[in-house]
């Protein structure tokens, strides 16, 4: 964080400053802030959020014993150090980013990138922030600090010599990314796509599209909007950007596209593409598997080139990334038995997507396995989802469908229904049992894709798998 004192942070949050001994109001406080005490270094700022099942209050000794030089606080405690008393400390935190923002970018060289949608904003912030990362100082979250805590930590990362602010805004309800958003005003707000990820808290598709425009709404007068031209309901978002007077800059496969994308071949070791900026055109190898992640590097592109970047710049630096982030279509295993783990995340749209990715990829000769978990958060759309995902599979082919944990079994009578009757789909109650099926069934020339929601657990599923296989 950028050099504060302790008075300009007490009045900034809001909150009643109690200075340790040897602190006093003009002392001044620059180090990392964090909610975890563990990663709390010397001189940072410990923010002591409660939670759902233990409380930070807890944790101020060990973030003071680790160095911490200020506990931000909703009452005060009895361990010596600088404390700052707040009504609500995720409200303070975020006063705390606004401000940390707003300075930095008073000195005229700080961009802001925002990226939403329902699917993609992860590896589409870690593609972008690679590209950035070649012009200068890059601040991005860390895995997917999208939300109410995560964006402030991130934000407040940002230093004197940052030139580019990468922020991911998700959302499981209306409101919050005008929230997150309306903190740093970025310059740039990319627009991934709309889909059934999270309906369920929105309370329908609708209400989805007005959630994510809530970035567009966001951009700062005279800014920009990196738009999919593929997606229509993302593309109406082009009049609320010319209500505000934001330039659109659109992203996908058809002509009409500034930044797209040609020429597509898939293969279990990446995506062969051309890519086509404002006319001018290059080769792109993309290590990160699967034809889904060709839009978010055309989003990243997109975004990039109108901040100044060469498109010949742009192509080389996401040539060097080789996965996405852990858990997102992650290779594993070898080429005797490939695992491909993703199951940090699932929607429908990303589950269809993963399991066309697995048909694409299997060779000749190699046999398609598709591990799927229980898909989160869709609400009264839940089970016709989940029987849309076991249609799918078979209709693709798969040719070993394992479903794993209650939650999940409508994937399997449905694959049933359908037709994978003989053995072709299984279904077991948990990620042991599965574990235990797998590793007598799986062969050589099996491709395997693990697939669930973070909260189903098959991530650790995809782990022993990986390391069985390896």
């Amino acid at each position: 964080m950028i050099a504060m004192t302790l008075a300009e942070i007490a009045r900034v949050t809001g909150g009643r400053l109690h200075p340790a001994s040897g602190d006093e109001p003009g002392t001044v406080i620059s180090g990392v802030v964090d909610t975890d005490s563990r990663n709390i270094a010397p001189g940072g700022i410990f923010v002591a959020k409660p939670g759902a099942e233990t409380d930070g209050h807890l944790f101020v000794g060990k973030a003071v014993a680790a160095g911490a030089a200020l506990a931000l606080v909703e009452r005060h405690v009895d361990d010596d150090v600088s404390q700052i008393v707040v009504p609500d400390v995720v409200a303070a935190l975020a006063a705390l980013a606004e401000e940390v923002v707003a300075r930095v970018r008073a000195s005229g060289h700080l961009r802001v990138v925002g990226i939403t949608g329902s699917n993609g904003k992860t590896t589409t912030k870690n593609l972008l922030a690679r590209i950035l990362s070649g012009e200068g100082e890059t601040v991005a979250p860390i895995a997917s600090f999208n939300n109410e805590v995560g964006a402030p930590l991130t934000m407040l990362r940002v230093t004197a010599s940052t030139r580019f602010l990468v922020s991911e805004f998700g959302a499981s309800a209306p409101g919050e990314i005008a929230r997150l958003a309306g903190l740093v005003t970025p310059d740039v707000g990319v627009v991934l796509m709309v889909g059934m990820a999270h309906a369920g808290g929105f309370g329908g598709i609708e209400a989805t599209v007005k959630a994510k425009q809530e970035l567009v709404e966001a951009v700062r007068p005279g800014g920009l909007a990196v738009l999919n031209v593929d997606d229509a309901r993302v593309a109406s978002m082009a009049a609320a950007a010319s209500e505000r007077g934001l330039a659109v800059r659109w992203f996908g496969r058809g002509e009409s596209a500034d930044v797209r994308a040609d020429d597509i071949d898939v293969t279990a070791r990446g995506t062969v593409l051309t890519v086509t900026a404002d006319g001018a055109s290059a080769p792109l190898r993309l290590r990160v598997l699967g034809a889904h992640h060709v839009m978010n590097a055309l989003a990243a592109i997109a975004a990039a080139t109108a901040l100044g970047v060469t498109l010949e710049d742009c192509v080389a630096r996401l040539e060097t990334v080789e996965i996405a982030e852990r858990w997102r279509m992650q290779p594993l295993g070898s080429e005797r038995v490939r695992i491909i783990n993703d199951a940090y995340n699932a929607s429908p749209d990303s589950m269809a997507a993963a399991l066309r990715t697995l048909a694409q990829i299997t060779g000749p000769g190699e046999r398609s396995v598709a591990v799927l978990g229980a898909m989160s958060e869709l609400g009264e759309y839940a089970e016709d989802e989940h029987d849309r995902i076991g249609l799918l599979a078979v209709r693709l082919g798969i040719r070993r469908i394992v479903v794993v944990g209650g939650d999940a079994r409508r994937m399997f009578l449905e694959a049933v229904a359908q037709g994978s009757w003989d053995g072709e789909a299984v279904f077991f109650p948990d990620a042991d049992a599965a574990f235990e099926y797998l590793r007598g069934e799986l062969r050589d020339g099996d491709r395997v894709l693990v697939k669930s929601s973070n909260s189903a657990g098959l991530r650790h599923l995809g782990d022993r798998l990986g390391d069985l296989f390896s």
